[in-house]
């Protein structure tokens, strides 16, 4: 009777909730998850029409090339890397909050997908009889039982992604710190290369994975190098000259020439019709593509019974295609001044894993290349996106089978010089050094353990060894001291001064909490500019170290701004490189703000550190200040008799 009651009262709290919803809310809960009926309404057809059009055109080229190229690293055939590049970007231009960018296939991802490829459908158990089963593509089924697999890992990695959103999860991105995802994304571009090596010395070899692996190919290359293919030597050299020299002009003139040099799809042509027209495959024996079916397959779920052999590898590209979404999202974000919901971020990918699985699409997430691209080309909204799935369609339909004759060491060079983006992030290593050695450490070591081992290891060991490195500077960390500030700086707390505000920063500012710090001190900002001139009183007290470095300002800063705020640095432990950009940032978007942000207590290495990480609009030594009476005493408002101050103290916001 007991559980009879039970169950009616909550069936009765369940109808009372759902009856609670409004209309309003079901109408705002239907536009945050799928964006498109957001932004399409308001999609401005004359200004942003022809630019997307343009990158549409541009990223069109790159997806199809590099869907090419990404399958063939998957151990694939190369078709399904086209249909990778029509679903899945489809998908996302829906359900993605982002607007620049772009998904699709990604060497770090098909290598993951490689990995169970190889293990579970292995090259020797190769069948070349052709089938002739609707929806089979005519294809082997050799192929056909790769393609599962492969289809099998995306399926359940979209799975994993959208368990995440359902668990709340995006708020985990706060673990990965930019020193880890650039390690681990710069490792796993290695491998990637070393991936390509054989198809650009022409070598046949075997399968090689496993621990230290990228180590063994290349001792496998240096054994064999004999058996190199002097031609596809020759052609990889002049081909890599080629992209490389074309994409640097690219980016030094696409300002005066107003667009950029197609040159992936140029490579591609002239090679097909070279191949072609020369009998090359057959004559000097280098491998070409080969046949490539036209249209879109039938949906048909990825064998199920699969599943259980592609955790391990489902969860890698979850978590590394999410890594890698989520920071794309966040630099599309910050360029462009638009938020970004990590949730939803989550939802796309995992719809865009999921619902492509069903058309033999290998894994995917965003893609850094093409994004860039976007931004250089001059993308405006996702109709980019779906302009470049309009081009791939057609691809599909009427030229695929022209790419019959495409050299696979000409794939190889377009892959190698696409990841250029990832590999100069060597250069990342200079400014860890000069803002936080314990970064610049991070950093290597998670490298290291990427290229020994693959990069969801990498991914896993770079976010536990910074937490660890975060909690072993925290423990000793220098213990603090309460001062009160009438005894400081004996300043009266009355009604006299609003328009200053002092925050103490009374605790280490890392890539942990470095972000909630940002948002406290916006919206502290926002209620104290609704909150003008009201009378206030607080009391508080300031954080304050026991030591104090001297970085005394030499110049008067402008106080014809509304508002000064002083942030007291004095208090602060330690800081790595994301909580010094932090800092920066705060200045610069402050500023926007028309609020004068001066620094004290700052020490000499803090001082450098913030003005490295700032751009040209950034603090000078003119805002920094060795104590907070000196930094009041330059904003010329202790004198103020209209106005009051207010003491917080940001440990305990």
């Amino acid at each position: 009777m007991t559980s009879k009651k039970a169950r009616k009262g909550c069936v009765c709290s369940l109808w009372e909730r759902v009856s609670a919803i409004t209309l309003s809310e079901v109408k705002r809960w239907w536009l945050r998850r799928i964006p498109i009926l957001e932004w399409a309404p308001k999609y401005k057809l004359r200004e942003y029409f022809l630019p997307d059009l343009i990158a549409g055109m541009m990223l069109s080229i790159q997806q199809v090339a590099q869907g090419l190229a990404f399958a063939v690293m998957s151990s694939v055939h190369p078709v399904f890397g086209l249909y990778g590049s029509f679903f899945p970007p489809l998908i996302y231009a829906i359900f993605g909050m982002s607007r620049h960018v772009m998904t699709g296939t990604f060497a770090i991802t098909s290598l993951i997908s490689c990995a169970a490829v190889e293990r579970l459908v292995p090259l020797n158990n190769r069948n070349v009889t052709n089938t002739s089963l609707p929806g089979d593509l005519g294809l082997s089924d050799f192929e056909m039982e790769r393609i599962g697999v492969a289809a099998a890992v995306t399926f359940l990695g979209g799975v994993i992604q959208m368990s995440m959103f359902l668990l709340n999860l995006g708020c985990t991105t706060v673990l990965l710190s930019e020193p880890v995802v650039s390690a681990m994304t710069t490792g796993a571009a290695t491998h990637v290369v070393t991936s390509q090596v054989k198809f650009l010395l022409g070598m046949k070899m075997p399968y090689i994975s496993g621990p230290l692996g990228m180590f063994h190919i290349y001792i496998y290359v240096f054994k064999n190098i004999s058996q190199a293919h002097v031609g596809a030597v020759l052609i990889s050299i002049v081909l890599l000259v080629v992209l490389i020299l074309t994409k640097e002009l690219n980016e030094k003139y696409k300002s005066k020439i107003g667009f950029v040099i197609p040159i992936d799809l140029a490579l591609i042509i002239v090679a097909s019709l070279a191949f072609y027209s020369a009998d090359i495959p057959e004559t000097y024996e280098i491998d070409v593509i080969g046949p490539i079916p036209t249209g879109i397959p039938l949906p048909k779920p990825p064998p199920m019974d699969t599943l259980q052999n592609v955790v391990v590898e489902a969860f890698g590209v979850a978590l590394v295609g999410y890594a890698v979404s989520i920071f794309l999202a966040y630099n599309s974000s910050k360029r462009f001044k638009y938020p970004v919901c990590e949730n939803q971020v989550l939802f796309a990918h995992g719809l865009s894993n999921i619902l492509p699985s069903f058309f033999f699409c290998i894994p995917n997430s965003g893609a850094p290349a093409r994004t860039f691209l976007s931004y250089n080309v001059g993308s405006k909204t996702q109709v980019t996106g779906l302009i470049s799935c309009v081009l791939v369609l057609l691809v599909i339909y009427f030229v695929a089978p022209l790419l019959y004759w495409l050299p696979m060491c000409v794939l190889a060079t377009i892959i190698v010089v696409g990841l250029k983006g990832m590999l100069i992030q060597f250069r990342d290593l200079k400014k860890y050094w000069n803002v936080d050695k314990y970064d610049w450490v991070i950093w290597i070591c998670t490298y290291i353990f990427t290229i020994c081992f693959a990069a969801n290891i990498g991914l896993l060991f770079g976010v536990l060894f910074s937490i660890a490195v975060g909690v072993l500077r925290l423990t000793r960390a220098k213990i603090l001291h309460v001062v009160y500030m009438n005894e400081e700086y004996n300043i009266v707390t009355e009604d006299k001064y609003p328009e200053l505000r002092i925050v103490s920063i009374g605790s280490p500012l890392l890539f942990l909490n470095s972000k909630k710090f940002n948002m406290d001190i916006l919206e502290m900002n926002r209620k104290f500019v609704t909150r003008r001139g009201s009378s206030m009183q607080k009391t508080g007290a300031l954080l304050m170290s026991i030591p104090k470095a001297a970085c005394n300002g030499t110049l008067q800063p402008d106080t014809s701004r509304n508002m000064t705020l002083i942030l007291d640095c004095s208090a602060i432990p330690f800081l790595d490189y994301t909580g010094v950009l932090t800092l920066a940032q705060i200045f610069q978007n402050l500023t926007e703000y028309d609020t004068n942000v001066l620094f004290s207590g700052c020490r000499a290495s803090l001082v450098k550190a913030i003005m490295f990480c700032g751009s040209d609009s950034g603090p000078k030594q003119q805002h920094f200040y060795s104590s907070v009476r000196t930094a009041l005493h330059a904003s010329r408002l202790q004198t103020c008799t209209t106005s009051s101050l207010e003491v917080l103290d940001a440990s305990e916001a």
